[in-house]
């Protein structure tokens, strides 16, 4: 071999061997990935989530950092690739430099062995699971190193201005978002009562779930990438919550009921929050949890949408319309007893729960922004799906009924005139009450200032009786008829039903008054009915009937007193305790009755609950919980749920033997706070004759010294 073929081969070998050297090098150049998940988290209000795992808001930045075994070789460049998707549906490539605003991109900074990578999301990137590739590249445009994906989650941001989701002022997000006690409302609209709630967003494996529930949906089953793709819409994922929160038709978290029994599930009263709930639907392979009523969907839906970085609240509408038809106006159909006929389809409820979230609707006209109603609970169908929402409240207020989602709907539970129809014998039908200011009172939420009521009755609707509340319901396409709740009034007669605030257990006395403005004295025939009934107005039972002769006198009134035993309701009474009082005047010489009517909800004895001393994070405290049987009989199988976010997990402290009439029962449960701040414990007793006893405590949980 010639000596310059020797030294060819020399200087080739030599040149492979600093190569090989070079890729060596190159391939262990970045040795780790840090992703700050501390200091990220707390600066992105999702320490409370998680502290190890990176949990990030888009539109706002976040850092991570490299360490190098070396410096980066001169021309050598970055790459960040991010995947969403189980099947990788979504592929990302994050810029270099600052792109438009709906681009993903990131700057560096070099400090000796480590690169500090600053990563920008846009204010409207899709919110999930990502995964992130950090790409080293030659000169050339090769590969030369792809780190291990590390994984982060992404959600909404109420605190970016430019997120279709931003709340401005920071006490509605402490509330809205971060808050994780609540208050329900329930009872009837004079005399208004409330639960606590745990939504819990905040608690081990919530978040993961709250995923798991967008990747379980219909839409997402169809086809997972343009579902992917739409998860960056608050508009669609929260129509997506409304869909699964409930069972029917996909694999939803909770399957309704409205009657006992529920022996083959939880009752819905014995919940006392969202976790169990949703870490059951989880862990049980994604199966359906029995069972759920208003108040559960919504408190779930809740949950989900708070976690996902929606601002969300609970609201109640008392005196709540079912309109099946979509006329505008809850049919109600009597015999000549008075009896409710089944055939009807429409209803009212004592309440009806459902929750306002805050978002920007750019898919609608202006006016339309602002909180949305979403209602999970399984009524009607809504593009084919058991959901209904988001429905913006400010086009409710002004009869805007066909502005998506569900609008007419949502319009009736607030505006429905209420007609009551008696049925004759031969088939006719007899209009006896027109009620116009029923339905949609009170509506209620919780303040941001404390646990007290806040009425957002305004925010719906116009003051009733006004000119403009008669407006909107004839733009929303209600036929306007005679406002009177007494329909004929011969002889200028006025019915009215008084009570006091009984409590279940206890007898008490309905007041029914007759005035007659009339110049002549009155007489007339009438009946009283008391009906045990759900809280959605389904008729459980008759409890007693009385009909009686009266004579009320000229410019006078007249009462009479029903007197309601406990041992005439508890046989027929539902879980909700709930009595309805069906007062019917018939001036003789008249066919046109007067009807008056009254819900009753029937109050529950109070939990005690104390936890003396300080509360430390991770040192055992003590509740001490105890209440006295009110009724006159004895309770069986009593149990105690107790549960609070960031202190325990529910858990049921069973009651041994009988608590017999005027006892009281008392039970301790020690645990050890889990997280700081300011936290609620919650209790809910039942047993086989009192069920749905709930009582909540709070808590300072302190640091560590």
């Amino acid at each position: 071999m010639s000596e310059f073929k020797c030294n060819f081969a020399r200087k080739v070998f030599s040149n492979e061997i600093a190569n090989h050297r070079q890729a060596l090098l190159l391939t262990s150049l970045i040795i780790d990935v840090d992703l700050r998940s501390h200091e990220n988290n707390s600066a992105h209000h999702t320490r409370e989530i998680d502290r190890e795992r990176l949990i990030v808001r888009r539109g706002q930045s976040f850092s991570i950092t490299l360490q190098c075994s070396d410096s980066v070789p001169p021309r050598h460049y970055l790459e960040l690739i991010l995947h969403l998707g189980k099947r990788d549906e979504v592929v990302i490539k994050g810029r270099k430099e600052r792109g438009a605003g709906d681009k993903w991109w990131f700057n560096e900074q070099q400090v000796q062995n480590e690169i500090l990578l600053t990563v920008h999301s846009p204010a409207d990137a899709i919110v999930g699971q990502y995964r992130l590739a950090v790409l080293l590249m030659t000169p050339t445009g090769h590969i030369f190193q792809e780190t291990k994906k590390v994984e982060f989650h992404l959600l909404f941001n109420p605190w970016c201005k430019d997120d279709v989701v931003y709340l401005p002022e920071e006490n509605l997000l402490q509330e809205y978002i971060m808050n994780e006690a609540g208050i329900i409302y329930m009872g009837a609209w004079d005399n208004i009562k409330s639960i606590p709630w745990n939504y819990g967003q905040f608690e081990d494996y919530v978040m993961d779930i709250c995923f798991e529930v967008l990747d379980n949906s219909n839409n997402a089953l169809k086809n997972s990438k343009m579902d992917m793709e739409l998860r960056s819409d608050p508009v669609y994922v929260s129509r997506i919550i409304t869909a699964m929160v409930n069972s029917n038709g996909d694999r939803g978290l909770l399957t309704g009921k409205w009657n006992e029994p529920y022996t083959d599930g939880v009752p819905p009263y014995q919940w006392t929050g969202s976790v169990p709930i949703l870490k059951q639907w989880s862990k049980n392979g994604i199966r359906t949890v029995k069972y759920g009523q208003c108040w559960v969907f919504a408190g779930v839906a809740c949950t989900v949408l708070r976690c996902l970085g929606i601002p969300t609240r609970l609201i109640t509408n008392f005196s709540s319309a079912h309109d099946v038809d979509g006329n505008l106006s809850v049919d109600f159909l009597l015999d000549e007893r008075y009896d409710s006929i089944n055939r009807q389809r429409d209803s009212s409820w004592n309440f009806h729960c459902w929750v306002e979230s805050w978002m920007r609707r750019d898919d609608l006209p202006k006016g339309n922004d602002g909180w949305q109603v979403l209602d999970p609970t399984p009524q009607e169908l809504s593009d084919g799906e058991f959901c209904c929402g988001p429905c913006p409240v400010a086009a409710i207020k002004e009869g805007n009924v066909g502005v998506k989602y569900d609008a007419r709907f949502v319009f009736a539970e607030v505006n429905a005139d209420i007609i009551y129809w008696m049925v004759k014998q031969d088939g006719q039908w007899q209009k006896i009450r027109v009620d116009q200011s029923g339905v949609g009172k009170n509506i209620s939420t919780k303040s941001v200032y404390g646990d007290h009521r806040e009425d957002v009755t305004l925010h719906y609707k116009y003051p009733e009786g006004s000119k403009e509340e008669r407006e909107v319901y004839k733009r929303a396409g209600g036929q306007v008829t005679e406002s009177t709740n007494d329909i004929a009034e011969p002889l200028q007669l006025q019915l009215s039903i008084k009570h006091a605030e009984p409590v279940f257990g206890t007898d008490f006395d309905v007041i029914v008054e007759m005035k007659n403005n009339g110049s002549k004295d009155a007489d007339a025939q009438l009946t009283i009915l008391a009906i045990a009934v759900t809280y959605n107005s389904i008729h459980r039972g008759e409890c007693h009937r009385q009909m009686t002769r009266v004579t009320v006198p000229a410019r006078k009134a007249h009462k009479e007193v029903l007197r309601l035993r406990y041992d005439d309701y508890v046989r027929c009474i539902s879980d909700h305790n709930q009595i309805r009082v069906k007062a019917v005047l018939e001036a003789l010489g008249e066919n046109k009755p007067i009807m008056a009517m009254a819900n009753i909800p029937l109050s529950r004895p109070e939990l005690l609950i104390q936890v003396p001393g300080k509360a430390v994070v991770q040192q055992q405290v003590t509740a001490y919980i105890s209440f006295t049987n009110p009724l006159p009989v004895a309770l069986n199988g009593g149990v105690f749920t107790v549960e609070g976010a960031g202190l325990l997990y529910a858990t049921k402290v069973h009651v041994r033997g009988n608590v017999f009439p005027g006892q009281k029962v008392s039970v301790k449960l020690a645990f050890s706070p889990m997280r700081t701040g300011v936290r609620k414990l919650l209790v809910d007793f039942d047993s086989d004759r009192l069920k749905d006893v709930k009582g909540v405590a709070t808590l300072v949980v302190r640091k560590k010294y």
